[in-house]
């Protein structure tokens, strides 16, 4: 089940299901811990005539979406039977960590109505279901969930009265199915207390005249310590939860408009799926500098991990459509945080945790009875690229000089050593895909532009023996891919493999390989060698019955549905060949495949606009989570090729709005 919308600050990170419920609720890091996950859900429903109405049962007719250019959550329920209307208007306070629903309840009926609303929380904090407590806390009038340094409270209000009913009892556990039962006949036990594995609901009542309305307002405050979510709740009662609305509706407004494409003519949903994605990407953007991969836990029922980590590449893409789109705090947080985790011989691993600990692998660290660190070098490589785009944009020197000996250099260093002696070319390691060991032309790329960055680091900062070793081997890398990954005939190869030390051409059209030699420079846009790699890729990789999509590879088994296609469409690799069509476009038609490919993204986003990592090829289900940052990311790297290449053909100017402000 892929997740219909995301909310967050950095600290929390909030992930709806299809029924507009919490099913991941992660604190105090995002994509570390999830308080909710697996198969827990934070059920909403509704009691009117002597019947319960979950949401979950599939009786509401349920709308999924955010208010325009902002971060705000916006859940229409609709249910025709009982004629009632929920219209709900979410948040997570951008100042504190707090998430906010504010519920319009619409009797629809011509009669007057008693309505309650029931909130069921269902938490295993820590991601553990034992020793949990729940209770009721009159002095607050609050539900409080705590384990430890971590503590929710909940509470709702209509008008001026609080919830008036509540339970707290077992889930799962002791034959229990949940104190959520209870609710069912619309009276909840008052049960105080409970420890263990924990669930609790509260209900609000309201009267709502005939065809009128009424609001609620619910919210979790998330803390350390009790104090502290104590506190949280106190400045809710005073402040107002519809301050926190607004205020956060403000700031998220104000941090999205960076730029004007209006002059363009750009459909404004285009422009919408880039704004929607810049949120979606710093949703899952920690306070710390950690990226996470998504927060989709729903990838449980079918795996055996989430996608809750950071991976350097992922996050270095993240860090490069931030830099483009104008945001730069990420990359400051993204390059401190690669920073502490480089290890000794200067290269990154697999992925990890946001709290800077070592995350699940499948890669081993022996190989052919020798040893072999699980290293995928265009993760560590990438980095060096990232670190050339900030200061491209900031130009600060201080930077580059406070991060050249403890990380640019030692990355570089392990860059020019780990290569082989006779082709120049890298040792063999992990493909980005993270499934094949070997010598891959995307990796050899990405390595020829982090060693001639950090050349170009070394020649600015006077350190001319570094920055003459580092472009002879850039140089030696770009020549061996020429030579040996680019065969005589004009195939790009995915990778030299190597079983057993023997060393075999592996020619499995890779839209990756095509793709790292346009991105990393070694080839230029205009290259026939790259034109006729764009072909076999467009012709071989192309599927679904739109011929749109692109699969990664050919065979590409990963969650694959269907036999008769290559793999199925990912976001990524379709926009990968929208972003090359941009970079070789000369007027303003042919930018139309590429626009095409946008479209295309566009039309696969789920209705919030949240973009999946891939989709079954003839339903364009999503198969993987949702969303993927990287997905997000690279619409947004797409999306501004696409509006700097209409402004370089004259079609349009794209304006920084504080150009317009300066002109009135």
């Amino acid at each position: 089940m892929a997740r219909s919308l995301v909310l967050g600050n950095g600290n929390m990170l909030v992930c709806y299901d299809e029924w507009g419920q919490v099913r991941d609720l992660y604190f105090p890091r995002v994509g570390l811990e999830n308080h909710v996950g697996e198969q827990l859900m934070h059920r909403i429903g509704v009691f009117v005539d002597g019947a319960l109405h979950w949401f979950s049962s599939g009786e509401f007719a349920l709308t999924i979406e955010y208010e325009p250019n902002t971060l705000v959550g916006r859940v229409v329920a609709r249910h025709e039977g009982i004629a009632l209307e929920l219209r709900f208007s979410d948040i997570v306070y951008n100042e504190h960590d707090i998430y906010v629903r504010h519920i319009e309840v619409h009797n629809l009926a011509d009669h007057d109505r008693n309505v309650r609303i029931f909130f069921n929380q269902q938490f295993h904090i820590s991601e553990s279901r034992h020793g949990d407590t729940g209770y009721y806390s009159p002095e607050l009038h609050a539900i409080i969930h705590y384990k430890g340094r971590r503590v929710f409270l909940i509470s709702a209000r209509s008008n001026e009265a609080y919830f008036d009913d509540y339970g707290v009892g077992l889930l799962g556990i002791e034959g229990k199915e949940g104190t959520w039962r209870d609710a069912e006949d619309g009276v909840l036990s008052k049960s105080p207390i409970e420890h263990g594995s924990v669930d609790s609901v509260i209900s609000v009542p309201l009267f709502i005249p005939a065809k009128d309305m009424r609001t609620v307002s619910y919210w979790i405050a998330a803390a350390r310590t009790y104090r502290m979510a104590e506190k949280y709740h106190r400045d809710i009662l005073t402040r107002g939860p519809e301050h926190l609305r607004r205020t956060t509706n403000d700031f998220w407004h104000a941090w999205v408009k960076r730029k004007d494409f209006e002059s363009c003519g750009v459909d404004e949903a285009l422009v919408a799926l880039y704004e929607r994605s810049l949120f979606v990407m710093r949703t899952h953007t920690d306070n710390r500098g950690a990226l996470l991969a998504s927060g989709d836990s729903s990838i449980l029922q079918s795996g055996r991990d989430t996608y809750s980590y950071f991976w350097p590449r992922d996050g270095a893409y993240v860090v490069l459509a931030f830099l483009e789109a104008g945001h730069m705090t990420a990359s400051d947080g993204f390059h401190a945080f690669c920073a502490d985790l480089l290890t000794d011989e200067g290269y990154l691993l697999h992925k990890y945790r946001t709290d800077k600990s070592l995350g699940s692998s499948w890669h081993p660290w022996v190989r052919d009875g020798r040893v072999q660190p699980p290293i995928q070098e265009d993760e560590t490589a990438i980095t060096l690229l990232t670190l050339g785009a900030h200061y491209d944009i900031s130009r600060d020197v201080e930077m580059i000089e406070r991060l050249y000996n403890p990380y640019i250099k030692r990355v570089a260093d392990f860059l020019y050593k780990y290569r082989d002696k006779k082709t120049g070319l890298p040792l063999p390691s992990h493909d980005l895909w993270e499934e094949r060991f070997g010598t891959f032309t995307y990796t050899a790329s990405c390595v020829y532009a982090g060693l001639t960055t950090a050349a170009r680091f070394a020649e600015m900062l006077g350190k001319q023996v570094a920055a003459k070793r580092w472009n002879a081997a850039a140089a030696e890398v770009k020549e061996g891919i020429l030579s040996r990954l680019i065969h005589e005939d004009g195939r790009v190869l995915k990778s030299i493999q190597f079983a057993h030390f023997s060393p075999e051409p592996d020619f499995t059209i890779d839209a990756s390989s095509f793709y790292g030699l346009f991105k990393f420079g070694v080839l230029d846009a205009s290259d026939e060698r790259l034109a006729h790699a764009y072909e076999r890729v467009k012709e071989s990789l192309s599927t679904g019955e739109d011929k749109i999509g692109i699969a990664r590879y050919e065979g590409d088994y990963y969650f694959r549905t269907a036999e008769n296609v290559p793999g199925n469409p990912w976001v990524i690799t379709t926009l990968w060949l929208a972003e090359y069509e941009i970079a070789r476009a000369t007027t303003p038609e042919d930018l139309i495949p590429a626009e095409i490919r946008l479209r295309w993204a566009l039309k696969h986003a789920n209705a919030a606009g949240l973009l999946a990592e891939q989709f079954d090829p003839y339903t364009y289900h999503s198969t993987s989570v949702t969303p993927l940052t990287w997905s997000h990311a690279q619409y947004v790297t797409t999306f501004l090729a696409y509006t700097k290449k209409l402004q370089a053909l004259g079609v349009c100017k794209v304006v920084d709005p504080k150009e317009i402000k300066n002109k009135k």
